[in-house]
């Protein structure tokens, strides 16, 4: 990832503590789509305003301890009950420590997991509400239970008993599987990835409390750098002088219909009024099921991406966004808009069946492919974030490149599904030219050649990118 590197020190007169962050951005240029502007809320006309959009509850709630007490609370977490973190647990910890769910001060107690299930949003202490749609939650079991006892704090640990944090003023409650997961998916259907992995095994019970995380999180995966936390997402929106910051979030392969959307946004945005309308390109970095292109892979893709000059450095942020996929698909991007109003962003881009998946029985999406920016619209709590429903992108025959569908001529225009897209570079097969940048697709191919069948047909582990 040096060149990733590399590009944010060409980054203008960047502030002196940002590269050294052990984290970076980095801005390249794609060409994206989106549809027009809208207006999908019946809200008062967008403001054009200077300075950044208030964090949910006004403040960011950051949950790492100071420098000067992380050997206290360390010695603290040792005389404690100790609960171990799976590494969706970890990933829920992190996004907690920096402030992305903001106000939320820790794992939900049952109040606050009864609103997130029933309202998706939390009412603040000055009787406003704000967007809460994803339960973020520790499940233990009646083992865990019986040792923690009439302790009212825990020590929370990983895979190698280190204390990660400390969690205080405990409640503990019943954790009812079933109604969970049919109000977050809508369905209890067998096959959901992320029920399988996180909820089917998980204890019975669900513990909240206020969360206190010893030391950042770090994966030490290469990429810890590009992790860059809303406060730090903040100062570089800042520094930039940006007076709106527009997000786009992706799991998959930036390919040029992407582009086309996030260039198209742009260009809108300027037309509005806005002076310097910045991009963040946020790929999700937490839990993704198995058939997804891993994160390291996919950071690969997007570096070939950034160097082929397809986004524009000067106007483009990519981060990292640590949160774990629910595929929950209304419900879940809720989440994932109201997180990115806490890094900054003012706008988001929605597209075409987000955060969705195909059902895990019937031979049909699981969700109507609408539904995800018509509820964004209309959620409590989502307010001051302004909903950017893009037009669909194909593949532009007479062009050869990708561009916004054209009802009036539809045999013109190819529609290469991720299915396809997979298809092609599983098989080495080069896509349409002007699909994607050629070393995107290389490291596509790259990746897909890594996954050499076992005997019995399953496919190995992918060698690391």
């Amino acid at each position: 990832m040096a060149t990733m590197a590399a590009l944010f020190i060409k980054t203008p007169n960047p502030t002196p503590s940002f590269p050294r962050a052990q984290k970076t951005h980095f801005t390249p240029s794609i060409n994206l789509s989106l549809s027009s502007v809208s207006k999908p809320r019946t809200h008062p006309r967008t403001r054009i305003s200077c300075g950044l959009i208030d964090p949910d509850g006004g403040k960011l709630i950051e949950l790492v301890v100071d420098e000067s007490q992380k050997d206290i609370k360390k010695r603290q977490a040792l005389s404690l009950p100790k609960i171990k973190l799976s590494t969706i647990d970890l990933q829920w910890v992190h996004v907690l420590s920096e402030g992305w769910a903001s106000p939320l001060k820790g794992f939900m107690r049952e109040s606050e997991f009864l609103q997130t299930l029933h309202f998706n949003s939390l009412r603040v202490e000055d009787g406003s509400f704000v967007n809460m749609s994803v339960p973020i939650v520790l499940a233990i079991d009646d083992s865990q239970k019986n040792q923690i006892g009439g302790s009212t704090s825990v020590a929370l640990v990983d895979s190698k008993d280190n204390p990660v944090a400390v969690l205080s003023n405990i409640e503990i409650y019943k954790h009812n599987k079933e109604e969970r997961i049919a109000r977050t998916w809508g369905t209890t259907a067998p096959g959901l990835p992320y029920v399988e992995e996180a909820i089917a095994n998980a204890g019975n019970w669900l513990i909240g409390g206020d969360l206190e995380v010893i030391e950042q999180i770090k994966y030490h995966d290469g990429l810890d750098r590009l992790r860059l936390s809303p406060a730090e997402l903040r100062e570089e929106f800042t520094r930039r002088g940006a007076d709106a910051v527009f997000a786009f979030q992706l799991r998959n392969p930036v390919h040029n219909g992407h582009a086309l959307l996030m260039t198209d946004t742009r260009r809108r945005l300027l037309e509005m009024g806005y002076k310097n309308p910045v991009l963040l390109l946020h790929p999700l970095g937490g839990y993704t099921k198995a058939d997804d292109v891993p994160l390291t892979w996919r950071m690969k893709q997007h570096e070939k991406v950034l160097e082929d000059g397809v986004l524009d450095p000067e106007t483009t942020v990519v981060s990292i966004f640590p949160s774990p996929m629910h595929y929950a698909g209304p419900t879940e991007v809720q989440w994932h808009a109201k997180a990115r109003i806490n890094a900054g962003a003012n706008f988001y881009i929605v597209g075409r069946d987000p955060a969705g998946m195909s059902h895990p029985i019937e031979k049909r999406d699981l969700y109507d492919a609408d539904h995800g920016k018509k509820v964004l619209s209309m959620a409590p709590g989502l307010e001051r974030l302004n909903i950017l429903p893009f037009k669909v992108a194909a593949y532009d025959k007479t062009q050869s490149k990708m561009a916004f569908f054209d009802p009036s001529r539809p045999q013109d225009f190819l529609f290469i599904s991720g299915t396809k897209m997979r298809t092609l570079a599983k098989n080495k097969e080069d896509p349409p030219d002007g699909f994607m940048c050629p070393g995107g697709w290389e490291v596509l191919v790259e990746y897909y050649d890594s996954l050499a069948p076992t005997e019995n047909g399953k496919v190995l582990e992918p060698v690391p990118a």
